[in-house]
């Protein structure tokens, strides 16, 4: 029976994980006292004992793990922002072509980031495929529930006495330097990065990425796009449909507790909104993170995961 450490368990990602784990018979979790989920001598000891080590650590603290790690046989799944570009590392969107198979025999994942991941999963195919130039000048505008700033911003928004600027959208990522861009251009193969608005909203979880596109920059048409979508992602917890209208509207919240991801193709022949929608906890997080464990494991890859209604 394989030995899980969660490494940062007490964060929002680290406690997802825990209890999509914690009725589990095929894992053993290894578990630190509260006093002791700090003291790095108690920590390098578990990961001595584990078969795979979540990182679920802010980057300073992760990368300081992955040196405590050094010389045990556990295989370490970060995620945390340190690891994305790390040539190193396997980058962790399973759908992705190619990648599924190298993920299974890997020893170092950087799981993807939140926003990343939904731009992700509606561009990289449009590049490699040759539907997008890799030159293409692309804007993105994504909503998240405010899980997504961890511990600090939850308590900030459930507060009390929180501020009223906090009952609306917020807009941050404004000097255009969001920490994900990396990784949307590295991944995708994109030249430049988007012009990126990331938007938090007083909501607890879910998500809504969005990339508008103008017909004339596709190398094909619309009906193009929805045919890659489709045959693309047959596997795995992305999945395209066809119409995901709720009367005019597409909710950010749609997807929330839930750990797959929806890819929709909205618009007219002269504009299109490809959007993908998921929980920034579950796909944008700890979802992906526990389908690359079950991939380590050889299980199916929605083990355990709560996906399209089902758990």
């Amino acid at each position: 029976m394989a030995k899980i450490f969660i490494d940062g368990q007490a964060g929002t990602t680290g406690l997802r994980i825990y209890d999509r784990l914690a009725g589990r018979q095929d894992i053993t979790l290894l578990l630190l006292p509260d006093d002791r989920r700090k003291d790095p001598i108690a920590r390098r000891a578990t990961m001595q004992e584990a078969d795979i080590v979540f990182l679920c650590l802010p980057d300073a603290a992760a990368i300081e793990a992955v040196t405590l790690a050094e010389g045990t046989h556990a295989a370490i799944i970060d995620t945390s922002t340190a690891h994305r570009t790390d040539p190193a590392w396997e980058y962790g969107f399973a759908e992705l072509h190619g990648r599924r198979e190298r993920l299974k025999l890997a020893r170092r994942i950087a799981n993807p980031g939140c926003h990343a991941s939904g731009f992700v999963a509606l561009v990289e195919p449009l590049v490699q495929n040759g539907l997008l130039a890799s030159d293409a000048a692309l804007t993105c505008f994504s909503l998240t529930g405010y899980s997504g700033g961890g511990k600090a911003m939850v308590a900030e928004y459930e507060s009390a006495e929180r501020d009223p600027l906090l009952a609306a959208p917020r807009q941050y990522g404004l000097t255009q330097q969001h920490k994900h861009l990396k990784e949307m251009v590295a991944v995708t193969g994109l030249k430049s990065a988007p012009a990126f608005c990331p938007i938090v909203a007083p909501y607890y979880s879910g998500m809504e990425v969005t990339v508008p596109l103008f017909a004339h920059q596709l190398n094909g048409s619309p009906a193009d796009v929805q045919a890659l979508y489709r045959d693309y992602y047959r596997d795995g917890l992305v999945h395209y449909a066809d119409s995901a209208d709720e009367n005019g509207f597409l909710s950010a919240a749609a997807f929330a507790g839930r750990d797959d991801m929806q890819l929709t193709v909205s618009g007219n022949a002269e504009r299109l909104l490809l959007t993908a929608r998921f929980d920034n906890l579950g796909k944008g997080a700890s979802g992906s993170a526990i389908q690359l464990m079950n991939l380590l494991l050889g299980v199916p890859e929605d083990t355990g995961l709560v996906c399209g209604g089902k758990a």
